[in-house]
């Protein structure tokens, strides 16, 4: 049974956040003056089990999802992370199983990520400029951890390594251009991501915005770019390729160039709900009818009603919205990840 929403987009990706829980404090995700060390994450017996969360996969790739991503919060800091890698590369249906990390915990669970059968990394890292990193992950961790963390990724055998970097106006838009050059020179895909407003606690303005243009215009003018094609429906990044073949860059335009229309993403938080936009203001309960003896197919039936009424497309609707509607409370990036 194939789905697709009331804009004729069929359920592709599943993006899997496995604990709400991070070792970072980045301002823009899970700022520290509110996640601090009182702060309450949902205890052990609210998240779901490996076992509901392969159960589920399944189900998700019987309704013709193909793909699927694990985050978090930070998902390495779930104990045992490289098990579930283990029982989800075992469910029928699974084309690519893939991670975002912040890399802090990379050098301890690489190889165990490898040997599990993880496909891809994608390495979250927001400059290269010691400082500005600091402060932007909230913790005062430098770059080093994070660079260790991609060598051993290396080392384990990971290849295609892409790097997730946030871009904020007046905090690390000038280090561009040397993050573009770094990771041209080592072989690995960087992908600039436009400052979004996902949540309502990271103080987001659109005047913090770096449009996806003048990031692109600040590299070619150093390194000189040329667009590249979509390779499927539902790719998120704009892609050009550096002019003398020496790799890919990225940029993801949520707010200046949103691809709505195009969005064939399914998130499931770690308690167990299912959401349909990364700005969406709730979530679908699969948890409670899972524990309570649902079968497979009256769980399917829950997610199929729900991507069939889906209408999300936030992002194409933000210009137009009033500020009211844009501060309206939302799920927070933390929970259902990037």
């Amino acid at each position: 049974m194939l789905l697709s929403d009331t804009l004729n987009r069929p359920v592709r990706d599943v993006r899997i956040s496995v604990t709400d829980r991070c070792n970072f404090r980045c301002p823009y995700c899970m700022p520290a003056e509110i996640y601090g060390d009182r702060y309450e994450f949902l205890p052990k017996e609210q998240l779901l089990t490996f076992e509901e969360i392969s159960r589920l996969t399944s189900l998700f790739m019987q309704l013709g999802a193909q793909k699927v991503r694990l985050t978090g919060g930070e998902p390495l800091v779930r104990n045992g992370i490289e098990d579930l890698v283990a029982m989800l590369t075992g469910v029928e249906g699974v084309r690519d199983l893939t991670m975002t990390t912040n890399a802090y915990l990379l050098p301890q669970k690489a190889h165990l990520l490898k040997k599990a059968g993880l496909h891809r990394l994608t390495i979250s890292l927001d400059s290269l400029d010691d400082e500005i990193f600091r402060k932007m992950n909230g913790r005062n961790f430098g770059t080093e951890s994070v660079l260790k963390g991609i060598a051993s990724a290396e080392q384990a055998g990971f290849s295609n390594i892409k790097i997730n970097a946030v871009v904020q106006r007046g905090v690390n838009d000038h280090t561009v251009v040397d993050m573009a050059r770094y990771f041209k020179e080592r072989g690995h895909t960087i992908r600039f991501i436009e400052y979004m407003d996902v949540g309502t606690l990271n103080g987001w303005r659109m005047d913090d915005v770096v449009p996806a243009e003048e990031i692109i215009s600040r590299i070619n003018e150093v390194l000189p770019l040329e667009p590249v094609d979509s390779s499927y429906r539902g790719e998120v990044a704009l892609k050009y390729q550096y002019c003398d073949g020496g790799g890919e860059v990225g940029v993801i335009a949520s707010v200046t160039k949103p691809f709505c229309g195009d969005c064939t993403r399914l998130r499931l938080s770690p308690e167990g709900q299912i959401v349909t936009c990364l700005f969406a203001t709730s979530g679908t309960d699969l948890r409670g009818p899972l524990r309570d003896g649902a079968s497979d197919d009256e769980l399917a039936n829950i997610i199929s009603s729900r991507w069939r009424t889906r209408a999300d497309r936030y992002s194409e609707e933000r210009a137009s919205m009033t500020e009211e509607l844009r501060q309206r409370e939302k799920v927070e990036m933390y929970h259902i990840g990037g």
